[in-house]
């Protein structure tokens, strides 16, 4: 059963089901499990990836192996780099990929749809093709060709839309209710099982640091797919006692298209422009309310940052052996910034998500 976040009504989870409620609101689900037993160090299966915690609300109907990416010491900054990039298709939307796409399994659905600049694309085809379920991915039509190819590769539809990124989901969404019956909607913004495969994310830092958590997390923020699967999470544990406590949120935005940063900062904290960090080109998050209300919970923030401050953050990265595509490096560029503002104190303990691989672009 689904569960909308802004007016509370209860939805059965069928393939008839709207991607969100009539109300607007996006979903979660209703009952999800939840941590058992006592807290302390845990024995866990590696080998059952992100089922390994027990806590995804569906059965692994589809795997490539995600989950588990190692924690890695960065520079002199201190923090910790959790390198996502070497999922199966090279980002963290594997995750959400995989739980999603074993729920179309569950319910039976034979064709998919998503809408994406490249990652959760290429993670939801690959994942379907796996599945044997039919998809057709809608991008932006001058989205990086590496991400294309791997969309390509997987023999699904693509479908390559003119305009801005919003006219990707429109076009999407417009082909989803027109086919009805035909086709789901497995979108990474909506689909609640998205958020529960990146929650893991928190499941598993937690996990590799013996059930502690960081003071801070840092990510890129565009509709928040990762940063709410991390407060979801990291909320989750504590409430379990398997953790302390929650550590402080921070999102990076891309200068010039940064919503929630300019709601909470004003619009010239927001100004600029950021088109290298392309995976972040979100004007409207789906689940804007959600990120507000993490932000609030776990007493972090949102900053933007510009062209120029990604492409020195990217190559300071590629210097330190870590070959990543340009939106990873948002997050580590506005951790400097977050110490230099004293947001972050010099000696706190700060874990920094390295979303993608460089060979993704």
């Amino acid at each position: 059963m689904y569960r909308c976040v802004d007016c509370g009504r209860h939805h059965p989870e069928r393939v008839s089901t709207p991607y969100r409620c009539d109300c607007g609101g996006a979903f979660r689900f209703a009952d999800p499990p939840r941590p058992q037993g006592p807290p302390g160090p845990r024995v866990l299966d590696r080998d059952a990836g992100l089922w390994a915690f027990g806590l995804l609300p569906v059965e692994p109907a589809v795997t490539l192996g995600e989950g588990w990416t190692p924690l890695v010491t960065g520079d002199d900054r201190g923090v910790t780099y959790k390198l996502e990039g070497l999922s199966p298709t090279a980002s963290f939307k594997d995750r959400g990929a995989a739980v999603t796409v074993s729920q179309a399994s569950a319910l039976g659905v034979d064709r998919v749809l998503e809408d994406s600049s490249g990652n959760a694309g290429a993670a939801v085809a690959a994942y379907a093709a796996a599945a044997g379920i039919d998809a057709e991915i809608f991008v932006p039509a001058d989205a990086k060709a590496g991400k294309l190819r791997a969309i390509e590769r997987t023999g699904v539809e693509l479908r390559r839309i003119e305009g801005s990124r919003q006219d990707v989901t429109d076009a999407c969404v417009a082909a989803v209710e027109s086919e009805k019956q035909d086709a789901w909607y497995a979108s990474h913004a909506w689909q609640p099982a998205f958020v529960e495969g990146t929650a893991t994310v928190a499941y598993e830092i937690a996990a590799q640091r013996g059930w502690s958590v960081p003071d801070a997390v840092v990510t890129p923020l565009g509709h928040g797919t990762l940063f709410l699967g991390l407060s979801l999470g990291f909320q989750r544990l504590r409430a379990a006692g398997w953790t302390d406590r929650v550590p402080r949120l921070y999102g990076a935005q891309a200068a010039g298209v940064a919503p929630v940063v300019a709601d909470r900062h004003g619009e010239t904290a927001a100004a600029g422009a950021n088109d290298l960090a392309d995976g972040i080109q979100i004007r409207d998050p789906a689940r804007r309310r959600e990120i507000d209300a993490a932000l609030d919970a776990t007493g972090g923030d949102v900053v933007a940052i510009d062209r120029e401050t990604t492409t020195a953050e990217h190559r300071r990265l590629g210097r330190q052996g870590l070959h990543v595509e340009p939106t990873c490096a948002v997050a580590p560029a506005a951790l400097d910034l977050l110490r230099d503002r004293g947001a972050i104190a010099p000696d706190e303990e700060v874990v920094v998500p390295l979303t993608g691989h460089g060979l993704a672009t």
